[in-house]
């Protein structure tokens, strides 16, 4: 077994940056073989999600794996540093004092697979696409402070916002700011089936549900991503399992999502010269969020008391067998303006604190509440988490919990914004590497999750605050507020920080540098180099 740990240092908003260069060259013996790369991630068609390859209906870790290796956008974050740098466009730069208008300048002679031209209109079409068809399930919410887009030539895009926003690049290097052909897509509709048509390195070859997408060079391509191979197979399993059996027979090249905590501390100690394991810091979190237009979830006091039980270590020990790292606070370790918030206001697990909690509150227990999860997205171990959260709060004689699992992703993601369930499981992995990513999303106005529970300080002051401030390390002060009033109020508990690995064949080159920040997978970086 060959491992890499990247032992990566904390940059300014934590931006994860491998400090070792690729192995070998993608330009050796094998390079126009494609490189295969095996994942549990499911792309299913259904009328619940006509269009899983539109970027205006994708906003999880799967469609992003596929949008960032197909389609372009003005801006992408580099190997290593924090601050977007031109892709599709040739220089961008806000052009006042209060960064509310942001003017971009495209590269020249961009095109899309097909040979069409990509000029200012296609980036004006994109983002008003995105905001008109405001689909539930995608990242519009990222753009909602774009007033208006003008094009004054075909080679300039000018974007006003409606108020201050220092993030606003971050938002553009995201694929909620892809940009599409407005000679194919629809600017009112989703962009059914699996067919794509954008300007980034690869162009999809075929997709065949439930078994494999094929991802080929773009011959169109012009931007600043060099490529180490020129075809991907992206091939879909039911279980990690299977997809770790297919790595070790050579039937597969590389597999990232998701593995079990069992498959990677087998590969960790395994000894087997044909795979390598990499392993890097992650910005990933998972938390519980809280409905607070529910009968008992809306007592605080319910939700404090739940915060004054929950064992992250014992989560992280034996269900995630130290692959994770225990999270006390919205904003993960790593990223600039972390404060351990939970960990301050509540210290270690303590039922009499949580029964006192109750008891002060007039709160008769055991309190009955129902905890649900999703069964199919984020892997293997969720049901196992689940089962020792019910374990640790019903030992306490405070809570009655009841489990629900809930097999298909979109039906779980509209019943928890529709606030159908009480206290639900998620995920994060962040569009961007700053604080706001993990605050705004979650808690302003216009919010992916749709939260019951709204605070006026956080939506009206503290981030309008630092979207005002360039220089992101001037705004902990109030990311520190923010998360503070969360550990108060408890709309969401952190529950885990999970760290970044990818398995591979020893041959295969560049995997240090084929996870971002978001945890995306870069297709580009994978080469073929030589075995052993």
């Amino acid at each position: 077994m060959n491992r890499k740990l990247l032992a990566l240092p904390v940059v300014v908003v934590g931006l994860i940056s491998p400090v070792l260069a690729g192995c070998g060259s993608g330009s050796g013996s094998g390079a126009d073989k494609a490189i295969v790369v095996g994942t549990t991630d499911e792309f299913h068609l259904s009328p619940k999600s006509p269009a899983p390859l539109d970027p205006v209906t994708g906003y999880d870790i799967q469609t992003w794996n596929v949008f960032y290796n197909t389609f372009q956008t003005l801006l992408r974050f580099p190997r290593s540093g924090t601050d977007p740098e031109p892709e599709a466009a040739k220089e961008c730069h806000f052009t006042d004092g209060l960064g509310e208008q942001y003017r971009c300048t495209l590269r020249d002679g961009l095109q899309f697979s097909n040979g069409h031209a990509l000029t200012s209109k296609d980036v004006k079409f994109s983002i008003d696409r995105m905001l008109a068809i405001k689909d539930e399930n995608g990242p519009y919410s990222l753009l909602t402070n774009v007033d208006k887009v003008e094009t004054p030539d075909e080679a300039t895009v000018v974007f006003h916002l409606k108020d201050p926003d220092a993030t606003f690049p971050y938002k553009l290097a995201t694929p909620a700011a892809d940009i599409v052909d407005s000679e194919v897509y629809d600017a009112k509709k989703q962009h059914a089936g699996f067919d794509m048509v954008g300007s980034g390195p690869y162009q999809l070859e075929s997709f065949k549900e439930g078994d494999s997408a094929v991802f080929t060079k773009n011959p169109h391509y012009k931007g600043t991503i060099k490529l180490n191979n020129s075809k991907i197979e992206l091939k879909f399993f039911k279980n990690s399992t299977d997809m770790g059996k297919a790595l070790k027979a050579g039937d597969i090249d590389v597999m990232n999502r998701s593995m079990t905590p069992a498959q990677l501390n087998e590969l960790n100690v395994a000894n087997d010269k044909d795979v390598k394991l990499t392993e890097a810091p992650g910005t990933e979190i998972r938390y519980l969020v809280f409905n607070t237009a529910d009968p008992v979830v809306k007592q605080k006091a319910v939700r404090q008391a739940v915060a004054q039980i929950v064992d992250r270590q014992a989560i992280t020990r034996d269900v995630y067998q130290r692959t994770t790292e225990p999270l006390y606070s919205i904003v993960p370790a790593g990223i600039t303006g972390h404060a351990n918030s939970f960990y301050n206001s509540y210290g270690v697990p303590n039922a009499q604190n949580a029964r006192k909690t109750l008891r002060d509150a007039g709160i008769t227990s055991p309190v009955e509440l129902t905890l649900s999860y999703t069964t199919e997205h984020y892997g293997e171990a969720t049901a196992q988490e689940f089962q020792l959260l019910k374990k640790q709060l019903e030992a306490t004689g405070l809570f009655k919990i009841k489990l629900q699992g809930v097999s298909d992703w979109h039906a779980y993601t509209e019943g928890g914004r529709k606030h159908q369930f009480q206290v639900y499981g998620m995920g994060w992995f962040p569009d961007f590497p700053d604080p706001d990513n993990y605050i705004a999303p979650f808690l302003d106005k216009e919010s992916f999750l749709e939260l019951a529970y709204s605070n006026s300080v956080i939506q009206n002051q503290l981030i309008k605050s630092t979207r005002q401030k360039t220089q992101r390390s001037a705004t902990i002060t109030d990311f520190t507020a923010a998360q503070n009033i969360v550990a108060t109020d408890v709309p969401l508990l952190p529950l885990w920080q999970g760290k970044q690995y990818l398995a591979a064949r020893s041959d295969i080159t560049g995997t240090e540098w084929t996870l971002n920040a978001s945890s995306t997978t870069q297709f580009w970086e994978l080469g073929r180099g030589v075995t052993g």
